[in-house]
């Protein structure tokens, strides 16, 4: 009896352990963004047995998008990858390159809360019936910065920053009657002025719920809301009140180095612009019209989400489903919304970070949840529409012939419109032909 006990014991220990089935995630993280996903992935892998994630930095978002969509079609690609919101339209259309989140969770019996996610956050990258195409991973939303400093020195309440864009004009020409060259900046002007400021005033910025109704939505954002606004940007800069920097991140350098005294840029700037700024900063929701009916109603995030490719074994999915459910544990959400700055899509996520005081020294944070806690509208959902990446050059372009007093800001935003419907038609006749 003891020998077959024994024999049967080294037939056990001989035979090999069943495999952990590996999946590869592409991403685009550098820095400590970059870092806190190796450490995200680290603490899956060690928690059981049976997934093993191979996170891969592949460069750029571009560069990562590319090299991603290439590998997939030679039938190579990695399991999931991190694509830029402005591309989800571009993803979405290639056939078969994309397996939607909600059914990778769906088939492994993983069932998602829709009631605890963060509303816009989770929007923006969902279908038209709400279930998440992808799964957000850093997402971030504009918010005011301003100088807290310069505020006294100009003999404002510190506590108190500007709430409409009204209350603009008295702050800034305090601020500029102080001495300040700059009195407000903007990083992201495409993102900011257009896009935000169209669904934070619930205004439609493009047809067919800004793109997810339908791939033939088309620009409309030339309202007369928005004329009104970009046409008193054009008279601040004639009178200083309002200083153009640049397409990207310039106005978080110029404001970090105190020469303007607000600033509207990503909530997840605020650990990088306080690691430069010798001064005290303070953090407010995005100035609205508080004579537009409905106003404010939601901004929307930038960013990107994980999505999961098309064409992989049942055991893979499996296995992204496990991944992706240990990602959205609230205590995971937590983690990474108070290391990285970026959002979270678990509205637990946000009651454990409230609870450990958190948004005490990160207020912003909070300012930028809240932004985003309403249900959208129609007309104010992610936008979703074709190289889309590519048309925001276009916005940028035009929107810098209104700062150079080149061209009115009607002609501007027309010619905005114009000028993206055009690069629209052409993504749908080409993807169309495609299939």
């Amino acid at each position: 009896m003891l020998r077959i006990f024994l024999f049967a014991l080294g037939i056990a220990l001989a035979s090999p352990a069943r495999a952990a089935t590996e999946i590869e995630l592409w991403h685009a993280m550098q820095g400590s963004a970059g870092a806190e996903l190796d450490a995200l992935v680290r603490r899956f892998n060690a928690s059981q047995r049976e997934v093993r994630v191979k996170a891969v930095y592949q460069g750029g978002y571009d560069q990562t998008y590319s090299r991603a969509l290439a590998a997939h079609f030679e039938r190579k690609g990695p399991h999931l990858v991190q694509v830029v919101e402005a591309g989800n339209a571009s993803l979405l259309a290639w056939r078969g390159a994309v397996k939607p989140a909600w059914e990778v969770l769906a088939e492994a019996g993983v069932k998602v809360n829709g009631a605890d996610l963060v509303p816009a956050v989770a929007s923006y990258f969902s279908d038209g019936s709400g279930r998440l195409l992808a799964l957000p991973l850093n997402a971030a939303t504009p918010i005011l910065y301003y100088n807290k400093d310069a505020f006294r020195r100009a003999g404002l309440d510190a506590e108190r920053p500007p709430r409409t864009w009204y209350e603009m004009v008295r702050t800034l020409g305090a601020l500029i009657d102080s001495g300040m060259g700059c009195g407000y900046a903007t990083a992201w002007p495409a993102w900011v002025l257009l896009e935000n400021m169209s669904l934070w005033h619930n205004q439609e910025f493009a047809t067919h719920g800004n793109g997810v109704g339908g791939a033939d939505a088309r620009f409309a954002f030339n309202t007369h809301l928005m004329m009104r606004f970009i046409a008193m940007l054009s008279s601040w800069s004639k009178a200083g009140y309002f200083t153009y920097t640049g397409r990207g991140e310039e106005a978080e350098v110029r404001f970090a180095a105190g020469e303007c005294g607000m600033l509207t840029t990503s909530s997840a700037a605020q650990e990088r612009i306080a690691r430069s700024a010798k001064f005290a900063i303070g953090a407010s929701h995005l100035p609205y019209y508080d004579d537009v009916p409905g106003a404010p109603q939601n901004t929307v995030p930038g960013g990107a989400g994980l999505w999961v490719f098309g064409g992989k074994k049942p055991a893979e999915y499996r296995a992204v489903a496990k991944f992706f459910s240990f990602m959205l544990q609230p205590e995971e959400q937590a983690r990474w919304h108070q290391r990285t700055g970026y959002l979270p899509v678990s509205r637990q996520a946000y009651e454990i970070s409230r609870k450990a005081g958190f948004y005490r020294e990160h207020p912003g944070q909070e300012i930028a949840l809240r932004q985003l806690a309403a249900a959208p509208t129609q007309d104010s959902r992610g936008i979703r529409l074709g190289d889309y990446r590519w048309i925001r050059a276009i916005l940028d372009e035009e929107l810098e012939a209104v700062w150079a007093q080149s061209r009115t800001p009607k002609d501007a935003l027309d010619r905005a419109v114009e000028r993206g419907n055009e690069r629209l038609q052409r993504f749908e006749s080409t993807y169309r032909a495609a299939r």
